[in-house]
């Protein structure tokens, strides 16, 4: 019985290939995206999950109050590593520190600007487990001068991972070290990533080493089996106040520590730092994207499934005649659905092998799919029976309800209830469409928004030299009268944070107020202001005239000013002390206008900015004109100093695109997917468009013989489909203004939702539900009506 139902199954597919096709292809879409969504979601729960030990593995974070509200920060300094495990032992197993850092590596008279090093504790790798290739993790980093090279890093320096074992590679052009092991590339589900590793022994003597004040570096911890997070958490504030107590007050801090799990770190929401992080919300709005679009799908085979009723009435009467009772036929629909979404799952794996190298570009990480097999498989099974049934279902109960002798007669149709759910069906196809290309023009626009607002400063023809060597460094602070005397090179100036990078935050004494306030800083020189075109607003700008600025002159912004409780004229004077780096008072010279200097997702904070050596960026302001030409005299001259550092550099407009590269990728991707969503339910619409015509057949072959024009027979047809796309313009607008206006609430500067998106978006739904039916429309419209009437 069961090839027999097979067999009818399969001829039925066949025999209608036009439904067949727009199922196949429906379907296949719809479980493609939702493979490409699955893939994603596994690779963002998967971070870190590989660890053998991960489950009693936390890195440790230190708790600052910013903006009235605390704030996760992971870097602590080094003394923290032995003094946790030094005062929770017993509950405290393991500590490793981790400092992320960058350096210039010399391998065979090669020299590569290496920015994924990480200089650790002699347990990583058994701390850890990130497979090694070569060498014994237990004593791979015992010795300082030993390093780990990763797979490829080993490849690139030596040819071969076995070439590469004991060489020599030249660190900083001062460390000598032995290739002692080999590790696997690390995973792209992995928060930590390096291309080396090497002792932190080598800086033990490093200020962010030795001073508990000095913050650089992660602390990782493994707790007991028997110990629980709470219990260490509940002893911090003591510890704390032992080994930090004299210097929070000195200095006016306030931290505190607690233990985030190694599974949860890259969902964190703390402090941006080195590592990987992803957003949780971003996963659920892919999820429910994914479900949406498989919901339209089954829609479409729901829809396609019970038109198809009449045409196979007479079947189904015969079969009842001869015995079939309901329930074997309703398995028999179930049956169809099932291999019908059976073919679409192995149509959607091809589809998913042409789409992933576009896929994985948009992502920006590789996907591997070998590790996922097993959980890709059960999903499509999943999708198989739950699709399949949630599909096949409601079609199989009405075809199996059919009355026989109507059936036989031929005079047999679907009810009113019928039509209502299909246009129910409709409605809810189109307002997840119309959902998402609400979503995706508004996200646009916000984006748009952000890309092209004033931001206060000039960040037009502006290069940002990184200055995380000695070689850059040198050659800015030696060279910057030579580039300054370059014609077409206006302004230079060295900072410790770049607009859009990282700013310090410091606590400082002021004048007249008796609690210490907290600041973003910036150390810079005296052309900050006119490099990055910056308003002053009140007093003056930083002088060579009065060399006394060096130690005594401070500015600060507007917001500064503000939450100090002054104009900007009033600010001026006034005195201001960073209690970690001053040692006397400056004088507030002058107020600049605000801008933005961070994220537009945050609003504009407080800014003092000082002269000081912490230089980590240097800005090469740069006259209109021919950009490459000025770029490569720039290039030539440091070529000059002998450098061994290449000369690295990018445009600090560009600095939009790294600062909202997650952003513009999901964006990205959902246009795509609320393309797909609206090409799956214009498949639908066209088939049922097609499936009116021919029951109408008869109908327009009578109205045009009475002298109906071809037009309105079109608009006959036409207008029962635009009706539910009508109501799903009204349901799926306030939906999307509402979901909207929650996600521009993660923005402090952002757009004004618009009327007119609205009524573009249901003009542009309207349109192309037009177009959809209107080919079917046309059609019949223009079909011959002897030809129509003629088989009665």
């Amino acid at each position: 019985m069961l090839r027999n139902y097979l067999k009818i199954a399969f001829r039925n597919l066949t025999r209608n290939k036009a439904f067949s096709i727009i199922n196949l292809l429906g379907l296949s879409t719809g479980i493609t995206v939702c493979l490409m969504i699955f893939l994603f979601i596994m690779n963002e729960f998967s971070v870190d999950n590989f660890h053998k030990e991960g489950k009693s593995i936390y890195r440790v974070m230190r708790g600052i109050e910013h903006e009235g509200k605390e704030v996760g920060v992971s870097y602590l300094s080094g003394p923290y590593g032995p003094a946790l495990l030094n005062d929770f032992k017993g509950q405290i197993t393991q500590a490793v520190r981790v400092n992320p850092t960058d350096a210039l590596v010399k391998a065979q008279d090669k020299s590569f600007h290496e920015r994924k090093i990480i200089d650790a504790d002699p347990s990583f790798f058994t701390f850890f487990s990130f497979p090694l290739l070569k060498g014994d993790p237990a004593t791979v980093l015992l010795e300082p001068a030993s390093v780990v090279l990763t797979e490829s890093t080993a490849i690139k320096y030596f040819g071969s991972i076995d070439n590469a074992m004991g060489k020599i590679v030249e660190v900083d052009k001062d460390l000598p070290v032995k290739v002692t092991g080999i590790a696997q590339d690390v995973p792209a589900n992995s928060h930590l990533d390096f291309d080396l590793v090497i002792p932190l022994e080598n800086y033990k003597d490093r200020g962010y080493m030795t001073k508990w004040i000095n913050n650089g570096i992660y602390t990782y911890v493994q707790l007991a089996p028997t110990t629980t997070e709470a219990q260490v958490e509940r002893n911090f504030p003591r510890f704390m106040e032992k080994h930090m107590g004299l210097i929070m007050k000195e200095y006016g801090f306030h931290f505190n520590l607690s233990l985030t799990p190694l599974r949860d770190i890259y969902f964190e929401q703390a402090a941006p730092d080195s590592t990987k992080h992803g957003d949780k919300r971003v996963v659920y709005i892919f999820l429910s994207i994914a479900v949406l679009i498989l919901l339209v799908a089954c829609i479409n085979f729901m829809n396609l499934s019970t038109v198809r009723a009449v045409e196979r009435s007479k079947e189904i009467g015969v079969r009842k005649v001869l015995g079939a009772i309901k329930g074997h036929l309703v398995w028999q629909f179930i049956g169809e659905s099932l291999l019908l979404t059976a073919f679409s799952c192995v149509l959607s794996l091809g589809l998913l092998a042409l789409a992933l190298p576009f896929y994985k570009q948009l992502l920006g990480y590789p996907l591997n799919l070998p590790v996922y097999a097993g959980p890709i498989a059960l999903f499509l099974v999943g999708i198989i029976v739950v699709a399949g049934f949630l599909s096949g279902s409601y079609p199989a109960f009405v075809l199996a309800a059919f009355s026989p002798i109507q059936a036989l007669k031929g005079k047999l149709r679907l009810g009113k209830g019928g039509v209502s759910l299909r246009q129910v069906l409709v409605v809810v196809q189109f307002s997840i469409s119309l959902l998402l290309m609400l979503g995706t023009a508004i996200g646009t626009q916000q984006m748009s928004y952000l890309k092209n607002k004033q931001l206060g400063y000039n960040k037009e023809q502006t290069l940002v030299i990184p200055i995380d060597n000695g070689d850059i460094y040198n050659f800015i602070l030696k060279h910057k009268p030579e580039l300054l005397a370059q014609s077409r090179i206006e302004a230079v100036s060295m900072m410790s944070g770049e607009p859009g990078g990282f700013f310090d935050g410091h606590m400082f004494d002021v004048e007249a107020h008796p609690n210490r306030w907290k600041s973003r800083t910036e150390f810079a020189d005296f052309d900050f202001v006119k490099t990055l075109g910056l308003k002053v607003v009140a007093g003056r700008d930083f002088s060579p005239q009065y060399p006394s600025d060096t130690t005594r002159a401070a500015l600060i912004n507007r917001t500064a000013a503000t939450r100090l409780g002054w104009t900007p004229n009033q600010a001026i004077g006034k005195w201001i002390k960073n209690t970690l780096h001053d040692s006397t008072n400056r004088t507030i010279i002058g107020v600049v206008e605000d801008f933005n200097f961070v994220s537009l997702k945050d609003a504009i904070e407080p800014l003092v900015i000082t002269p000081n050596d912490d230089r980590r960026a240097a800005l090469i302001r740069l006259k209109p004109g021919n950009l490459p030409a000025t770029i490569e005299t720039i290039q030539q001259l440091y070529a000059k100093t002998r450098p061994a550092y290449p000369f690295e550099y990018h445009f600090l407009d560009q600095q939009f695109d790294q600062m909202y590269q997650a952003d513009l990728r999901q964006q990205t991707i959902l246009s795509v997917f609320a393309g797909l969503a609206i090409f799956i339910a214009c498949l639908g619409l066209f088939g049922l468009a097609s499936f009116s015509a021919q029951q109408r057949t008869k109908e327009i072959g009578v109205r045009k013989v009475l002298g109906a024009s071809v037009g309105s027979v079109v608009t006959l047809l036409s207008k029962d489909f635009l009706k539910p796309v009508a109501i799903a313009i009204l349901i799926a607008s306030p939906i999307a203004w509402y979901t909207m206006n929650q996600w521009l609430q993660n923005f402090a500067y952002h757009i004004d939702i618009q009327w007119w998106v609205f009524a573009l978006a249901g003009l542009l739904a309207v349109c192309i539900a037009l177009l959809t039916v209107s080919f079917q429309s046309i059609k019949a419209a223009l079909m011959n009506p002897v030809t129509s009437l003629r088989s009665e």
